[in-house]
């Protein structure tokens, strides 16, 4: 292993501002929905990129590409690098593309002196992770981790009806292989931080040491729509107006948990949507998280007595439904050695933290060691076009994942255990 190693930062830099053309929007960031023509797009040009870089490339069944670079054993399981190439509707450039890119990045800089790795290494594209055009998020890594059925994912809908089964064989990227039976020794991710501490608190790396717990509910209000302007206000079931209330409910909720509980009303549809129609239906999403399974438990159940009072109250029906539990997630304490090693020797800043937002990480955790790394993002913005971090940062962190991919496959040579 060469802790003198290093990547290129420019290149690395050059290929994000690449991918970041596909799907640029006018404010700076990208669209670039799972499944679209665009993720096609985007996908084409990493699998170009990797053939180029002298990788076997291949999809399975739910769409994941892996790009392998031989080892000298190849019966061994490859190390991986993985992340994401899709974006949510107005996504910055960086949300999971860096993971991707970087990992290609470590590829051509092993390419580039020649270094032999023992095992094989991995670079991964998981098919719908960010979850905001087919719902739940992370979908092909839990296909892969057995979390979901392949069958469960193939009929999951977007908000036009369209399924995701439909729309991967539409592109082109339903591969042969059953998702999940593609053995790994150890999976890395890096990954914008999507909050303020590392900024905050001047340090370059985090050390993540496992995700916070979270479930995603979908509600549906159901009152009566009639005439504005002839419709009594204490004659009304005002659909809109009682979801307004449980709004406030589920802000409160978060805030009922200091400090780290979070809980988000994130996408609302009022029906029928006219100016001169009192609302009779609602639908909208909420997003509770924390680092205690317990709390997002308690969360749960506070939020479902608070939502049954108001809709009572209100004279409108409710029908609320959990569509996603991901629990607390604590990684590998080898991975996380490895990358907290990686950030000493190559003397930058660090700290250990907990993810606060979800990535394909916490379910491949499930079937082999794996950890992440964190790099700053300014202001902690993340899901948005102004979403932004420094070339420097960026190279720190995929020197970081370099030395910690290397340190690992130096313990595979030496038949050490993972731990």
């Amino acid at each position: 292993m060469s802790r003198n190693l290093r990547v290129d930062g420019a290149r690395l830099w050059d290929s994000v501002m690449e991918t970041a053309k596909i799907g640029a929007t006018p404010k700076g960031g990208i669209k670039r929905l799972t499944l679209t023509d665009l993720d096609a797009q985007v996908r084409r040009w990493f699998i170009a990129a990797c053939e180029r870089a002298g990788c076997e490339v291949r999809f399975d069944d739910m769409g994941n590409i892996f790009a392998r670079r031989p080892g000298r054993d190849n019966s061994l399981p490859p190390i991986a690098i993985g992340s994401h190439l899709d974006t949510q509707p107005t996504g910055g450039k960086f949300d999971g593309v860096i993971g991707v890119l970087a990992g290609l990045e470590v590829l051509r800089t092993l390419n580039d002196a020649g270094i032999e790795t023992r095992a094989p290494i991995e670079v991964i594209d998981w098919t719908n992770e960010e979850g905001s055009r087919f719902a739940p998020a992370m979908l092909s890594s839990g296909v892969f981790a057995g979390v979901f059925t392949r069958d469960y994912a193939y009929s999951r809908e977007d908000r036009d009806g369209l399924k995701f089964g439909d729309e991967l064989r539409r592109i082109g990227f339903q591969g042969e292989e059953p998702c999940g039976v593609h053995p790994l020794a150890a999976h890395f991710e890096l990954h914008i931080e999507q909050g303020p501490i590392l900024e905050d608190e001047g340090k370059t790396i985090g050390i993540v040491t496992g995700v916070q717990g979270m479930r995603w509910y979908e509600a549906t209000v159901t009152g009566m729509d009639c005439h504005a302007g002839s419709t009594p206000m204490h004659l009304r079931r005002d659909a809109l107006a009682a979801t307004a209330r449980m709004i406030q409910a589920v802000q409160a909720t978060g805030l009922a948990h200091p400090p780290d509980a979070v809980a988000t009303v994130g996408l609302i549809e009022a029906r029928p949507n006219s100016r001169n129609v009192i609302p009779g239906e609602v639908f909208f999403t909420i997003d509770l998280r924390h680092p205690e399974d317990a709390v997002v438990a308690a969360m749960e159940a506070e939020l479902r007595a608070a939502l049954a009072t108001i809709a009572a109250e209100s004279g409108v029906t409710l029908n609320f439904e959990r569509i996603w539990d991901s629990p607390a997630v604590h990684f590998d304490p080898g991975c996380i050695a490895a990358v907290e090693r990686a950030a000493a020797a190559l003397g930058h800043p660090a700290r250990r933290i907990v993810a606060g937002a979800g990535h394909d990480s916490a379910y491949i955790a499930r079937v082999a060691p794996t950890t992440m790394i964190f790099i700053p993002c300014e202001k902690g913005i993340s899901h948005n076009e102004m979403e932004k971090t420094e070339p420097e940062q960026l190279t720190a962190g995929a020197d970081v994942l370099l030395q910690a991919v290397l340190e690992t496959d130096a313990r595979l040579g030496q038949d050490a255990k993972i731990k």
